[in-house]
């Protein structure tokens, strides 16, 4: 039996690698705003669930 080993595709794509084709991001500045805007995005909506949890009792 032959073991293959299963290569985990890279996080950020590097810009200088063009042959390089297994990864999840790449690196440019569309792909960091996006990122960005999710993230900001989830922490607002994460503090309005907190904030909106201190107003309601649960009774």
């Amino acid at each position: 039996m032959i073991d293959k080993q299963q290569d985990l595709p890279k996080f950020i794509k590097d810009t200088d690698n063009q042959k390089e084709e297994n990864y999840i991001l790449q690196d440019n500045k569309k792909t960091k705003f996006g990122a960005t805007f999710i993230i900001i995005i989830v922490a607002v909506l994460i503090l309005a669930v907190v904030a909106s949890s201190m107003f309601i009792t649960w009774e």
